[in-house]
């Protein structure tokens, strides 16, 4: 029996996010739930959807904190009040089934220098759970959990993953899938290479878990309609499957890309005013002492600031 999310009816929209190219929104539901819905009909498509569910509820399996995922049902009357014609659009396109993520109230974003000049840490991340998040990022191919955009966030003193969004970049171009499945991603700047993550101990851990039959279950999980209709497969079921290969051979080949060499706080404070120096250097004199705002972290959404 497949094992599907919970479904919703969304009853109110209330704002937009605009932090992220999706421009999720928070939306409150029939089960008396507030939720930050990603939408079908976003830019970014379904298939950033679908990694959000793979990749969350197999993090969620695998012991790592994801605020709860269900399916929410999306009428855009809800929304006829929102102003921007552009959202108006993207939520004509999402009629139907999208992605919520339970919202977390008071839940702040994670600073990965939140203990830098002398300031008390905003939470304790142990080398074992850093470790954890560092692994998992690396097997789903995730490289937007960095330092200057750590989607991730603290809540009742933990952390919490968001956004996995980014993952799986194989099942963009499944014919070249095979060609990464022994890929090392780059993950030297990973929002929690300063905590001394312990990815070994990870591979250790969590590399037997990740199973075929796991991975059926996660898999599972994603509704169908999001699959359907991909080029060179049959059948959403053959879509599925390919899903469930791909990550369990590289759970059981992970000695080849277990990610190294990660850069302490100092190297990537060093290694950005390098970059911003250069950057300033390049342009014209009248504009060499402009600040580089490009340089500065674009932070995860920090929710509470959109709900009244």
């Amino acid at each position: 029996m497949a094992d599907v999310l919970t479904e919703v009816t969304a009853i109110r929209y209330l704002n937009p996010l605009r932090a992220g190219g999706s421009v999720p929104g928070i939306v409150e539901a029939d089960d008396l739930g507030t939720y930050v819905v990603k939408f079908t009909g976003a830019a970014q498509g379904r298939k950033a959807l679908v990694a959000e569910v793979i990749v969350g509820e197999l993090a969620r399996r695998l012991g790592l904190r994801v605020p709860e995922l269900v399916l929410v049902d999306f009428d855009p009357a809800v929304a006829a009040e929102e102003p921007d014609a552009e959202i108006q659009d993207m939520l004509r396109a999402s009629v139907g089934h999208n992605l919520g993520m339970d919202y977390l109230p008071g839940a702040r974003d994670f600073d990965p220098e939140g203990g830098a000049g002398g300031k008390p840490p905003m939470v304790d991340v142990h080398p074992v759970e850093a470790g954890q998040v560092v692994w998992l990022d690396a097997l789903t191919g995730n490289v937007d959990r960095s330092v200057h955009n750590p989607n991730l966030m603290v809540w009742h003193g933990r952390l919490w993953l968001i956004d996995n969004g980014a993952g799986l970049i194989f099942h963009h171009r499944w014919s070249g899938a095979h060609a990464s499945l022994l890929k090392r991603y780059d993950l030297s700047n990973h929002a929690l290479a300063g905590f001394a993550p312990d990815v070994p101990a990870a591979d250790a851990r969590l590399a037997p878990l990740v199973t075929p039959e796991l991975l059926r279950e996660v898999v599972a999980s994603v509704p169908g309609q999001w699959l359907a209709d991909e080029p060179g497969f049959g059948t959403v079921d053959e879509v599925r499957e390919a899903y469930v290969r791909h990550l369990a051979a590289r759970a059981r080949q992970s000695a080849a890309w277990l990610p190294e060499g990660f850069a302490t706080p100092e190297q990537l404070r060093r290694t950005e005013a390098e970059r911003a120096a250069a950057t300033r250097a390049g342009r014209p004199a009248w504009l060499r002492h402009v600040p580089d705002l490009h340089g500065k972290p674009s932070a995860a959404p920090d929710w509470s600031r959109h709900v009244d």
